[in-house]
């Protein structure tokens, strides 16, 4: 009696599961108005953005295509295309001024942008640690005068500074350019590395000083791998500082074969009294295209170091 029952009982289940296909009827599908919104939204931002970039970028594209332009299309042709489009420019860029050719305000050029991004690079690092990692007598005050100094503007010292470095006979060298950039005088990238530091915890430094390690080899060894993004940072800072500084150079650089670029561009609206902004336009996108690659190579690091998120595992 039992099985019989306990049959029907799963028959009459097994029936009420059953459904006729026929009697089958699917939902329809609702609107999917949330996802109609947030795409057109996408595409607004889309464009908006499109449109933000290229008024942004057209000064840079009419830089391009104005290094085409003849010397008469200057002041009579502002729009974005040339009329009559030469590579005259380039050839007198080329060629040089002055009896100096160009990869000669090249050189000098990059001679002092890359020595004062070694030289701001180590002496900042160096200065960050100390003020981060060193109680010593005197910290908050000496920190303070440091900060004090972005508050000072470089005008204020420009006398000074050119009468030291005249008296040691260093007029017309590349020393005055580089020499303050390896003494830590930069105290904005000095500022940036001693919060990106304290922002580490100091286990590190106690497992190290455990084993023996002094302040140079934690500094060689622990902070500077920690600290790349923000040291790549103060790289891109300053190489585009000093490869656009145009008051310093021209304070302390007479000879033309001296001339790092921003100066050179100078000449080409000096000699004669007469101006050629073809060859000007030409040199300034010249001038422009290391910053860019410059930029473009290490822009992906720039989030990282100004931002100072901590440690990365």
């Amino acid at each position: 009696m039992s099985t019989t029952s306990s049959f029907g009982e799963n028959a009459l289940v097994l029936t009420e599961n059953q459904v006729d296909p026929d009697q089958k009827t699917s939902p329809s599908p609702q609107p999917r108005r949330g996802v109609k919104r947030k795409t057109w939204q996408t595409v607004i931002w889309f464009v908006v953005l499109i449109v933000v970039t290229a008024v942004v970028l057209y000064p840079l594209v009419w830089l391009l295509f104005a290094t085409f332009k003849p010397n008469s299309e200057f002041g009579s042709n502002m729009g974005l295309l040339p009329n009559n489009p030469t590579i005259d420019n380039y050839v007198k860029v080329l060629e040089g001024i002055a009896g100096v050719p160009l990869w000669r305000f090249f050189t000098n050029s990059l001679i002092i942008a890359v020595g004062s991004v070694i030289g701001t690079v180590l002496s900042s690092a160096l200065a960050a640690y100390a003020f981060a990692r060193i109680q010593f007598k005197g910290l908050g005050i000496l920190f303070a005068a440091m900060i004090g100094t972005l508050l000072l503007p470089f005008h204020v010292v420009i006398i000074p500074q050119y009468i030291i470095f005249q008296r040691l006979d260093l007029i017309d060298t590349f020393v005055p350019l580089l020499l303050p950039k390896f003494l830590a005088t930069e105290a904005f990238f000095v500022f940036l590395l001693v919060q990106f530091i304290r922002q580490m915890p100091r286990d590190m430094d106690e497992a190290a000083r455990i084993d023996g390690a002094g302040h140079l080899r934690i500094f060689w060894s622990i902070i500077l791998p920690l600290i790349k993004p923000a040291l790549i940072t103060c790289s891109i800072f300053a190489f585009i500082w000093a490869w656009n500084d145009f008051l310093g150079p021209l304070l302390y650089l007479t000879s033309p074969e001296n001339y790092p670029l921003p100066i050179a561009l100078r000449l080409y609206n000096d000699q004669t009294s007469a101006s050629d902004y073809g060859a000007t336009v030409a040199a300034s996108f010249v001038a422009l295209v290391p910053v860019l690659l410059f930029f473009l190579v290490f822009q992906r690091f720039l989030v990282d170091g100004v931002a100072t998120q901590g440690l990365k595992g």
